[in-house]
């Protein structure tokens, strides 16, 4: 069975020859921006940057280290796409709605030349207009109107004058037009109504006198009133007329300034908002005094230029929370704190940015920044992009400026893993109808020629790009080999080049500038798990003082050496646990202790779970099960996960039902189905090692050695020492299909096989576990005056109490 299930020497650890490199040093190779490997998602991503139809966004799938980023960059650069339907965005005051800024989009690159042009009638507008409206001919035109209604003005007063003269009154002028007064004349100059009576008394004036120029002038009053407002409406038509020449000799005077602008851009929100500014101008700011400064009334705030008019452009948002993504409008505070904005305020945000182009983002930093995920599926949905949108409701409270919404055209590109891709796929329904395009990319790659290839073009990029040392044939082989037991696949590489340029960076150090050895990429690997092997070299001191009692020799009942993994980010380490079993008569089944103390996780629990199903399929008994069996494994705190310990379990228990011993010099890793076919695991290699290490901290016995599912034998790509080891026979490496083959390994015995008849030898370990679940059901029975006569004689069928239900088996 040994011989049989013996992994052989060469199957451990698959080696790269440096002849098979290509070339000598990397120095031979061009460098190149592209990502090797990756022909699907290149041609995914390449539909998508070209493709224009609507909803064709592209998500990048895939792990990180594996190039998304980089072959989207260098595929935008390569492509090279155009546009001929580039805009410039621009924001300017609504004199109707002040606080929704008005939009004009121009042709790309014109936004500042229309800037300078409304800047230039701001100026005019602001200083030399009046100055041309004092000229001629219009001073001439208002002088005459003004000159005709004071001679109107004279006529109709002029009878009155005479008529008060008669009477010894007088016509006093007020300060302003028709307002004037009837004053008696005394000694010759006019005299208020309102001193006659100190005049009286002073015995200048009778009260008959008095009483006689009042009555006067109580009957002038009406005549009075009749010719001022005959004055008043001549003097209002005068005004009319003034006003109409002012704004005669305005139009004028705009109009060559207007038409340079409409004829430049003949665009209807340009003309809308020039016949705002000149009505504005026209009825606001000719005799106002207090104006405000035009430059900024009629300014321009150009949120979005277009210097390339062709090239499409690109964006990174290495922060998408909204204000990046749809811009903002910052508010001005006024002398006294208050939070005022208008059309300057506007700044446009990422996806504005990339108009007529691609918007490049992070899907977990976009998910991880409150509102953005819903305003950017809204956008591309309605395309339309609102700057102050729902979500910003923390912006409304200080901000009342809503920017007139822009009509967005827009490729995103998001860069993701898959989990992330299948959590979307089902909550969001906007999701699969606005990413349409799936850009796939591997982790891994063949191992062959090409997939060394590949190694060697990436680490020439690497070192183009970063100014190293180029590396030997021998440096590039030995990462090829790093690559392999990364994967830890048959016949595959890593393609997740972000792992092995950090190798190679580190050898780059290593051999200070020189050409990069074999030798500096195996010693940058030993130091990068060095780094990170404090927990594991912890645990293997507590191993070998006994504070964790894990045995590397001997043989005990009910007691296997199974293998688990620690993480310490992208590193594994692999160590025993011992996990050990007791099972006597009853009915409670199987009992996870981990389940029990809620330490389990479901993966584990199920594969627990898959334990009574092999059980009853391996021990046939005329009748149920009854036993009580617990499994644990001992000296751990924390929670365990994963079912590779499941076949290690499966021995354990039978070990513990036999009372067979298990090797101590053994361990085992793999899952286990209901039929007893050991199933794949992950983490193989690093978990011989974790078990190579332990024992090889006393003495390599000969006899030691793991088990490992036969399906994990191509994965192999063991260190070094290990295989060294194996192959002076110290350590042994072996592969099974079935628990039996597990079985007869662990534990050396024969495990045994049905008959025609249905039954196992009774020597056999299989045999003994038939006939121990045999006694534990009698036991089960009755009493134990009952179970003394069991034991004399086979009780008669009708004797018998009642069969027990069957066993739970329990977590």
């Amino acid at each position: 069975m040994k011989l049989k299930t013996l992994v052989p020497v060469e199957d451990l650890r698959w080696s790269c020859c440096s002849g098979d490199v290509g070339f000598e040093t990397t120095a031979e190779l061009v460098g190149s921006r592209d990502v090797e490997g990756q022909q699907t998602a290149r041609e995914a991503i390449e539909f998508g940057i070209t493709c224009l139809a609507p909803g064709q966004n592209i998500y990048v799938r895939g792990a990180r280290g594996t190039g998304r980023i980089r072959m989207v960059r260098h595929l935008l650069s390569e492509l090279a796409p155009t546009s001929e339907s580039k805009r410039d965005f621009c924001y300017v005051h609504n004199f109707s709605r002040p606080e929704h800024p008005r939009l004009i989009e121009l042709p790309p690159g014109d936004g500042p030349k229309f800037r300078k042009q409304m800047i230039e009638l701001a100026e005019f507008a602001e200083s030399d207009l009046v100055k041309s409206l004092e000229g001629e001919p219009w001073s001439s035109q208002r002088h005459e109107i003004q000159e005709s209604v004071q001679q109107e003005i004279k006529a109709k007063m002029k009878p009155l004058e005479d008529a008060l003269q008669g009477d010894g009154l007088a016509l006093v002028q007020g300060q302003g037009p028709g307002q004037a007064g009837i004053f008696p004349v005394i000694e010759g100059q006019p005299v208020p109504t309102d001193r006659l009576g100190a005049l009286v008394a002073q015995g200048q004036l009778t009260s008959e006198a008095v009483e006689k120029i009042e009555t006067a002038i109580n009957g002038y009053q009406k005549q009075l009133k009749d010719i001022g407002r005959e004055i008043n409406e001549h003097i209002r038509e005068a005004s009319l007329q003034i006003k109409s020449i002012n704004e005669t000799a305005a139009n004028e005077l705009i109009e060559p300034w207007v038409t340079r602008i409409s004829n430049t851009w003949d665009l209807k929100s340009v003309r809308e908002f020039l016949a705002d500014v000149v009505k504005d101008i026209i009825e606001f700011r000719i005799d106002s005094e207090e104006d405000p400064p035009l430059k900024i009334l009629y300014g321009v705030n150009v949120v979005l230029t277009q210097a390339d008019a062709k090239s499409r452009p690109v964006v990174e948002e290495s922060m998408p929370n909204l204000m990046n993504l749809l811009g903002t409008v910052e508010p001005d505070f006024g002398p006294n704190g208050v939070a005022v904005s208008d059309y300057r305020g506007v700044h446009a945000g990422a996806i504005l940015r990339a108009d007529e182009g691609y918007l490049i983002l992070d899907v977990y930093d976009l998910l991880s920044e409150p509102g953005a995920w819903r305003a950017l599926m809204r956008t591309l949905r309605t395309g339309m992009l609102e700057i102050v949108p729902p979500e910003a409701s923390w912006m409304r409270q200080t901000v009342v400026t809503q920017p007139e919404p822009i009509q967005i055209r827009v490729r995103v590109i998001l860069i993701g893993d898959a989990r992330t891709w299948y959590q979307l796929d089902h909550v969001d329904p906007d999701f699969r109808e606005l990413f349409k395009v799936l850009a796939d990319f591997d982790s891994e790659i063949l191992r062959d020629s090409l997939g060394i290839a590949a190694y060697g073009q990436v680490i020439a990029n690497l070192c183009e790009e970063e100014s190293l040392p180029h590396f030997h044939k021998s440096a590039v082989a030995e990462l090829a080999e790093h690559g392999a037991r990364i994967v830890a696949r048959p016949d595959r590489l890593t393609a997740k080049f972000g792992r092995i340029a950090d190798i190679a960076r580190e050898a780059a150090f290593l051999a200070d500038g020189e050409l990069v050895q074999q030798s500096d990429i195996v010693e940058a690997v030993r130091r990068t798990k060095r780094r990170a092997s404090l927990p594991s070299r912890k645990f293997q001191e507590m191993v070998n003082n006994r504070t964790i009692m894990v045995e590397t020799s001997g043989a005990i009942v009910g007691q296997i050496n199974g293998l688990a993994v620690m993480h310490s980010g992208p590193l594994t380490y692999g160590f025993p646990a011992r996990i050990t079993a007791t099972i006597g008569p009853g009915t409670a089944g199987l009992i996870n202790i981990e389940g029990r103390a809620q330490m389990s996780g479901t993966i584990h629990t199920k594969g627990f779970h898959i334990l009574g199903g092999l059980l009853r399929h391996l021990i046939r008994t005329k009748h149920p099960l009854a036993f009580s069996a617990s499994l644990a494994f001992e000296q751990s705190y924390g929670g365990i996960d994963g079912d590779s310990a499941s076949g290690a379990e499966m021995v354990c228990l039978l070990s513990a039902l036999t009372d067979i011993p298990v090797k101590q010099s053994m361990a085992m890793t793999g899952a286990i189905d209901q039929h007893g076919n050991i199933e794949a695991i992950g983490g193989v290699n690093e978990k011989i090692e974790g078990f190579f290490d332990a024992c090889n901290f006393s003495t390599l016995t000969g006899d030691q050695g793991v088990v490992i599912p036969k399906s994990n034998a191509g994965d192999l790509m063991l260190r070094d020492d290990v295989v060294e080891a194996c192959s002076k026979g110290a350590f042994h490496v072996y592969a099974v299909e079935t628990i039996h083959e597990a079985l007869a390994l662990m534990t050396g015995h024969e495990i045994g096989a049905l008959d025609e008849e249905g039954n196992y030898p009774d020597d056999s370990m299989l045999g003994m576990a038939v006939e121990k679940a045999h006694q534990f059901w009698r036991r089960t029975l009755s009493s134990p005056a009952q179970f003394t006569q069991t034991e004399k004689a086979e009780p008669d069928p009708e004797d018998m109490p009642p069969t027990p239900p069957p066993i739970s088996i329990r977590d």
